[in-house]
């Protein structure tokens, strides 16, 4: 919808029908209109590009950092690991939401990649914390050894031998943190702290609410509509997550085949049963 809709559907207007036109009145505008007769189908197309950009910056900036500062840190020791785990400490411990709002005070950001980075600044550090203490295994490896034994350098090791390891957990959360980018990005925009530029959901709840949609049923649509991209967009990360979980997992991939074989075995012997019993 994000990448697509645009060339299929029509930029809307002010006064592009009438307003507050119910879902499915009039198939011009299948969602309904909001106040000013926008097409709400038309901006919620619109408004997926803005989002889907905050979520890439995000979940990129998150997990590349984390996963740098985590396996520098888990792989190295000694003093970078002090300095590194120090860092990630001071991170981990500011708060999120508070420092996410004064920072969106003060830059008042208006590219959905600034936002992105933006609502990200401090997701990283527990990321980091968490595959620096796998790291610290996995760099015990005999395969880990011998790379070391043989001079090969720090950095073809971690690419080599360690972030294979990891593929898994790193996919995952590069998942989840584009979805909590979802989620902060529409909050601040439906309590007004970062400025409206594009439109997005966030937006659209925002001015839903201060027209009072929330009580006034000729206009709830207007609410519903940005709620329900937000709820299927945050359903079909969950959805890839678990499959990305599948693809890099063997024993996530071994568990459904040893399921798909069984199923295969119990729907033969049915059916060698239901044919005995014909004969």
């Amino acid at each position: 919808m994000g990448i697509l809709g645009p060339l299929v559907v029509e930029p809307t207007t002010v006064m592009d029908g009438e307003p507050l036109l119910g879902p499915f009145e009039n198939w011009e505008h299948p969602l309904g209109t909001d106040n000013t007769g926008s097409d709400l189908l038309s901006l919620t197309v619109y408004s997926t590009g803005p989002i889907l950009k905050m979520m890439t910056a995000g979940g990129l900036f998150t997990v590349t950092v984390g996963t740098l500062f985590g396996t520098v840190a888990g792989y190295k020791g000694g003093l970078v690991d002090t300095l590194l785990s120090t860092v990630t400490d001071v991170f981990i411990n500011l708060p999120g939401l508070p420092l996410v709002i004064v920072l969106a005070a003060i830059f008042s950001p208006k590219s959905p990649w600034l936002i992105g980075l933006l609502l990200s600044v401090a997701a990283w550090a527990g990321l980091a914390r968490s595959i620096r203490s796998q790291v610290l295994t996995i760099r015990e490896e005999s395969y880990a050894e011998a790379s070391r034994a043989m001079g090969i350098p720090t950095s073809a090791i971690i690419a080599k031998d360690i972030l294979p390891h990891l593929m898994t957990y790193i996919s995952v959360n590069l998942v989840h943190a584009s979805r909590n980018v979802i989620f902060g990005a529409v909050g601040l925009y439906f309590i007004g702290v970062l400025p409206f530029s594009d439109p997005n959901w966030g937006v659209t709840m925002n001015l839903a609410y201060q027209y009072g949609a929330h009580y006034r049923m000729e206009a709830v649509h207007w609410l519903i509509v940005p709620i329900v991209a937000v709820v299927g967009l945050s359903m079909g990360m969950i959805l890839l997550s678990q499959s990305l979980d599948r693809v890099f997992n063997p024993r996530v991939r071994a568990s459904h085949a040893e399921t798909a074989d069984e199923v295969s075995a119990e729907e033969g012997n049915e059916t060698e049963t239901a044919a005995s019993s014909w004969f």
